[in-house]
């Protein structure tokens, strides 16, 4: 089979793998070396898929034959679908090319399992230690790791990748039971495990040389420094959780993802709305979720990171555990708890400006310099670029309360979320 038709099937086949981003990535630049390739600088542009989306990285299958008869994905043992496989030089070649034609700025290798995990995951790690070491490319390399290979094995590929990352698939273990019985949860979170710990003391050993380097006597010139200890996935782990194939509510795929984050010390969790697949298993729902789903689950698990929200807060019980699809959760929140509100935004602590609608970390950061030197007024938070009209029913300022807006909560959720309408023809652009 011609290595374009392979790469038609590979790269098709690998695109509902959601957990690929390439934030993270130390700066790094081969120009000192006389390497190839960046993970940032002019160098770095961007493709885009055939249905519109913006990526930067080589993003493929090393194969979709796959040993695992996983009911939610199509490269299942079952699944009739066309089949190819790259060897490890057709997956340098292509990363080198379309680096040279200015195309990626790294690679996303993920592959089925062929023979055993051990086997598989051997050929990854050549792929991403060939580009290194006799290529030396210095761009971006994400490998998805198989959770069943050797801890040798997984060791190799953090020398070499700067993320790995091994799919939680679904939330709950039941779930995972039912539609992928060749895997075990605590299988997967046992490399998760393995994974943390080598991170974490990869970068203690790199504190710890940096620090005992600095209150060092200068050496002659004639010594040589002794090597730094090396790197490991510098930009950490990561994983993937896909929704609305089994029953799991958003509490359980939440209180999953602050597991991760908490005990393993995930950079990311994406979340990926399931897609009827061909020859799909009949223990598979007819139809996707609504792609709203997965948005509020970002916006979710946002909160979670960084505005200290807990999931029981986050997740209405009166609804199952569901978030609301009409309102942003942070949004749904306020409205469900009109007694903390209006939030002075002269005197609030910077743990209640953050429970504010409308107001990022960013613009929580700028109330808080700018009302050191004024009272803040209305005329004042608009030069934020704040969304106001999400933002005024909540809060106080010197020229502005809103008064009893919050005594009604139905009232304000149906002003601020008012239902979809269908547009017309004839409506002018701004009327969207």
């Amino acid at each position: 089979m011609e290595t374009i038709r392979k790469l038609a099937i590979l790269a098709d086949a690998a695109k509902y793998d959601a957990s690929c981003a390439s934030s993270g990535a130390g700066r790094r630049d081969s120009r000192a070396s006389g390497g190839i390739g960046s993970t940032d600088g002019p160098g770095i542009c961007h493709s885009y898929t055939p249905d519109g989306r913006c990526v930067s990285l080589l993003k493929i299958l090393l194969t979709n034959f796959c040993i695992y008869d996983c009911a939610y994905c199509v490269n299942r043992v079952s699944s009739n679908v066309q089949r190819a496989r790259f060897s490890v030089d057709e997956v340098v070649a292509l990363t080198m090319d379309f680096y040279k034609r200015n195309y990626i700025e790294g690679l996303f290798l993920s592959s089925g399992i062929i023979r055993n995990a051990d086997y598989t995951m051997e050929r990854m790690v050549e792929v991403a230690r060939v580009l290194r070491e006799e290529h030396r490319f210095a761009g971006y390399i994400h490998l998805k790791t198989i959770p069943e290979a050797s801890p040798e094995l997984l060791a190799a590929a953090g020398r070499y990748a700067d993320r790995l990352s091994i799919n939680i698939e679904l939330p709950t273990e039941a779930g995972l039971a039912s539609f992928a019985p060749e895997k075990s949860l605590p299988s997967i979170r046992g490399a998760m495990g393995e994974l943390r710990w080598r991170i974490e003391e990869a970068k203690e050993a790199r504190k710890g040389d940096a620090a005992a380097g600095a209150i060092a006597t200068p050496a002659p010139r004639v010594s040589r420094a002794r090597p730094r200890p090396p790197k490991f996935a510098p930009a950490g782990q990561s994983t993937q959780m896909i929704v609305g194939a089994d029953g799991a509510s958003d509490q359980q795929i939440l209180t999953a993802a602050d597991n991760l984050y908490g005990n393993y010390r995930m950079r990311r969790v994406y979340y990926s709305a399931f897609s009827p697949i061909p020859n799909a298993s009949r223990i598979l729902p007819l139809q996707a979720p609504p792609l709203a789903r997965e948005h509020r689950l970002y916006q979710a698990d946002w909160l979670l990171r960084f505005y200290g929200y807990g999931v029981e807060e986050i997740t209405d019980t009166t609804q199952g555990g569901m978030l609301d699809l009409d309102i942003d959760p942070k949004m749904a929140w306020a409205i469900r708890h009109p007694e903390r509100f209006p939030v002075d935004l002269n005197l609030a602590p910077k743990e209640l400006l953050l429970r504010v609608p409308g107001l990022g970390v960013r613009n929580v950061k700028r109330v808080l310099m700018a009302r050191r030197q004024v009272r803040l007024r209305v005329a004042d938070v608009a030069r934020l670029r704040a969304p106001m009209s999400k933002l005024l029913p909540f809060v106080q300022l010197a020229d502005h309360h809103p008064r009893k807006q919050l005594d009604d909560p139905a009232t304000l959720r149906a002003r601020l979320a008012p239902p979809p309408k269908q547009g017309s023809l004839f409506d002018s652009p701004a009327a969207h």
